[in-house]
């Protein structure tokens, strides 16, 4: 286990209608500068989907896309002990300030993208901000249980409705 700090700042603009939270950026996004970073995430292929656009190619784009379409993205830690990149090991979290983003943006929807994040941030932050988050599936390679991109592609398909 190590003490991991989040090195990513939040992606949104005063324009941003819905918020996106992970638990915390796996080693790769870490690496890579970039919400979601591993290769092997369907995170930027099911958004992509659900917009009917191209996958971003770089980290610049990426957040340009979640920007033009009203889209915050951040995390529910702001540090954790934590093994890897395993949600399951994740422990002695303190949470992120969401009031960073909620002061500024018109937020409509917060979802989170697992199951992690939503135990987390029910725990955690639902007390002090009251609003209730929706748990979306993880988008992680290892969780492949989800299926398809195709169910994957429909539970994410919800966020529309709040932009």
């Amino acid at each position: 286990m190590e003490r991991v700090y989040h090195t990513l700042e939040p992606w949104f603009d005063a324009s941003s209608r819905v918020l996106m939270l992970g638990s915390m950026p796996s080693p790769k996004s870490r690496e890579y500068g970039c919400y979601y970073g591993h290769p092997q995430n369907r995170f930027w292929t099911t958004l992509s989907a659900v917009f009917e656009e191209p996958i971003p190619p770089s980290a610049q784009e990426r957040r340009l896309f979640v920007l033009r379409h009203h889209i915050a993205l951040w995390d529910v830690l702001e540090s954790c002990e934590i093994r890897g990149a395993q949600d399951a090991s994740i422990c002695a979290e303190t949470p992120n300030d969401l009031s960073r983003i909620l002061e500024v943006a018109p937020i409509q929807a917060i979802f989170t993208t697992g199951t992690k994040a939503k135990q987390l941030y029910d725990r955690l932050l639902l007390p002090q901000y009251h609003m209730e988050a929706i748990a979306l599936p993880s988008t992680s390679p290892a969780n492949r249980r989800w299926g398809t991109a195709q169910r994957l592609l429909s539970a994410y398909a919800n966020i529309k409705q709040y932009l």
